[in-house]
């Protein structure tokens, strides 16, 4: 991948490129996910999201992550996806990096995420950049298919 030709973007939930991709993530998700996909989709709305990161490339959005207000130290990652034809270029990674980045700029200590155990791309990502399981939090406490991580953003 060439650095020079993909651009990272700060935005919100709003921009057109990623409700584009979380669609096509949403798609991917529930083909993953069969019948637990209603349950997860509850959760995974945009509206709360604040801080989004795109990764353009032509101008186009093909990779993104977002990031809500977990508590007073931590932000959510939520919505990480890269287009089917854009993986394994290191997308993801510089897409993570910069929500890390920015969560770092506001203040916050700490990200946490879940993911599911059916996507084994995902917890590979996340613990090859420093993230470590936690026990699951929240609605996913008890829920079997969900792995919880959390990295501090301290240096």
């Amino acid at each position: 991948m060439s650095e020079q030709m993909v651009k990272l973007l700060r935005t919100d939930a709003n921009h057109e490129g990623f409700i584009g991709l979380v669609r096509l993530l949403d798609r991917e998700l529930a083909e993953r996910d069969g019948d637990d996909h209603a349950f997860y989709a509850q959760f995974n709305g945009i509206e709360a999201i604040d801080h989004v990161v795109l990764a353009l490339e032509d101008d186009e959005a093909v990779s993104c992550g977002g990031m809500k207000v977990f508590n007073s130290m931590a932000l959510e990652i939520k919505r990480m996806y890269t287009s089917r034809d854009k993986r394994k270029r290191g997308l993801a990674a510089l897409v993570l990096k910069g929500l890390e980045e920015w969560a770092s700029e506001l203040g916050y200590e700490f990200c946490v995420l879940e993911t599911g155990k059916r996507q084994p791309e995902a917890i590979a990502l996340y613990k090859k950049w420093g993230y470590e399981v936690i026990p699951n939090f929240g609605q996913y406490k008890g829920i079997e298919n969900s792995v919880c991580f959390k990295k501090s953003l301290l240096k």
